[in-house]
């Protein structure tokens, strides 16, 4: 590797693309342990709405959170499958409930600009800043306050 592309690479970000609702987000692929299909939810008594329920993927026991609620938008269809996208946050295993995968895109750093102003605020809540794509905005989501309780994002 010459240093050219060291240099390339060090000023470039991997993001996993999903789509919640209409929207298109990316999370940092370094953030992603897996994506898989959500077959099997226990429901958990009495949980945040946010939280969908519990699963087994492959002997480890992961908390599905819905995103869907924490961006204000409404609950998918019953006949929807849904995905996930794995994430460990504070020690815990979680389950990122999206509508569906879309591809890793590799981007520079430079283009990433703000949330902008008139950005919806539930979401803007939740956003790490933007890409503009060619036909469409890419939507960073910030992992670590999307599986904040809401009691912890009160006092933040």
């Amino acid at each position: 590797m010459t240093q050219q592309d060291t240099m390339t690479d060090a000023t470039m970000t991997e993001y996993v693309t999903a789509k919640i609702g209409h929207e298109l987000f990316g999370i940092p692929i370094s953030r992603v342990q897996n994506v898989f299909v959500v077959e099997r939810l226990t429901r958990v008594p009495m949980a945040p709405a946010y939280v969908a329920g519990i699963l087994n993927l492959r002997g480890r026991i992961l908390t599905a959170v819905d995103v869907r609620p924490k961006l204000g938008l409404p609950r998918r269809e019953a006949t929807a499958q849904p995905m996930a996208i794995g994430i460990d946050y504070r020690g815990e295993s979680y389950g990122l409930i999206i509508d569906e995968i879309g591809e890793v895109l590799k981007l520079p750093d430079s283009d990433r600009a703000p949330n902008p102003v008139n950005l919806d605020a539930g979401l803007a809540r939740f956003a790490a800043g933007i890409y503009q794509l060619d036909s469409r905005l890419l939507v960073l989501l910030d992992v670590d306050r999307i599986l904040q309780t809401d009691a912890e994002l009160k006092v933040a």
